[in-house]
């Protein structure tokens, strides 16, 4: 069966020109950055080679201010936690949005326990926020704000310049968790006033396991892990050199594609031609995230009087590959925490499924979609108690 696969907000295909520049570190030069031998200093040269690229995807003004790390995740925590700890002194507030992805919301919510006070902002119908609210939330004992670049179920892009330059007037730490931007737009941490931001390559066609954190200089972040020297002592522990030497890989191959845009059109093209077709076939539909300013690759659908776990299925009898929800609560029976905080009932919300294209994403894939969909939404709706009440009454 073919493959269609349609879920690159979870993760996505391995460029070719990845996987070839992170061979020779796999099998050829496998020594350790820290090894002070000629060998392992190839292997070190391999990490601050690809350090200083990431620095340029990032609009850096010193490598040293790119740390690596094993993905978002840890990322986020590094961030939000070493932030934290680090300005404890001048408070314990922070703010943050209701649509974050868990790797923001769980450390916060952890760090409650801890004694932090956190401000979980609202957001308008279509998953943005609204720049006024981070300015009447910030108390004097405010410390970080964390607002995400976009979002991952919705790719509607927040206002992150604007409140970064709240932000910076206020003298407050400001980090953005850029993971579903990165690879899809410029990532300038000039232009977003960002003290911190996250990334993860396997969202932008490099390898799982590896993702980069941006320190502005003279900013003060914590450890939060103990070890050894390396990463500038933020994050111990031997360097991923094959993963660290993808990532850049990847930062390389999205500022070409910047410069080239066509792949970015295609992809648009390719959405909104599903979402035309999706619109045109199956009634009692709604459009989830904003209409234009979301990512180009994104979207997120809710199929009223069903529920989005009985489509992924039916379609994946046809070999496509979906979500509903971000792919980290996926095997959650909540619905949306994104989709509640828009103000989508559970109902609907429940109703949700999410396609995320990428640049390999053909129209063949697109028309396999707009073939399977309607028949399996049909099908659920027929079995549907809710369906049948709302079509008879």
């Amino acid at each position: 069966m073919k493959i269609h696969y349609l879920d690159n907000n979870a993760t996505t295909r391995m460029d070719d020109e990845v996987l070839k520049a992170m061979m020779p570190y796999m099998t050829d030069n496998y020594a350790n950055a820290s090894g002070v031998y000629s060998f392992g200093q190839d292997a070190r040269k391999a990490v601050e080679d690809a350090r200083a690229v990431t620095a340029k995807f990032f609009n850096a003004d010193d490598p040293r201010e790119i740390i690596f790390t094993s993905g978002g995740t840890e990322s986020d925590n590094i961030a939000i936690r070493g932030a934290a700890l680090a300005n404890a002194a001048k408070g314990k507030h922070i703010i943050t949005s209701a649509i974050e992805h868990h790797a923001v919301l769980n450390v916060c919510k952890a760090l409650e326990k801890e004694g932090y006070e956190v401000t979980y902002l609202p957001v308008d119908k279509y998953g943005v926020v609204n720049p006024d609210d981070v300015k009447k939330a910030i108390r004097p004992d405010t410390v970080l704000i964390s607002i995400m670049a976009a979002n991952n179920e919705t790719g509607s892009i927040q206002p992150v310049a604007e409140i970064g330059a709240i932000a910076r007037e206020q003298k407050i730490i400001f980090h953005t968790d850029a993971v579903q931007a990165a690879g899809k737009y410029p990532i300038d941490v000039k232009a977003m006033n960002a003290d911190l931001v996250s990334i993860s390559a396997h969202k932008f066609y490099g390898p799982k396991g590896v993702g980069a954190l941006y320190i502005r200089k003279g900013v003060k972040v914590s450890a939060i892990m103990q070890g050894g020297h390396h990463e500038n002592r933020k994050r111990p522990g031997t360097e991923n050199v094959p993963g660290i030497v993808g990532l850049a890989k990847a930062c390389s191959v999205a500022m070409d594609s910047f410069k080239n845009p066509k792949a970015h059109e295609k992809v648009k093209m390719l959405r909104d031609k599903l979402q035309a077709g999706i619109f045109e076939k199956i009634p009692e539909v709604i459009l989830n995230g904003h209409p234009e300013n979301r990512t180009e690759n994104t979207l997120n659908v809710s199929v009223k009087f069903i529920e989005g776990e009985g489509m992924l299925i039916q379609m994946d009898f046809e070999g496509i590959c979906a979500s509903s929800g971000s792919a980290c609560t996926s095997g959650s029976l909540d619905p949306s925490h994104v989709l509640l905080a828009m103000g989508l009932d559970h109902g609907t919300a429940h109703g949700s499924i999410r396609f995320s294209l990428s640049k390999y994403t053909t129209q063949e894939d697109i028309d396999a979609v707009l073939k399977a969909l309607p028949p399996a939404v049909e099908k659920l709706r027929n079995m549907s108690p809710f369906w049948k009440n709302r079509v008879t009454a």
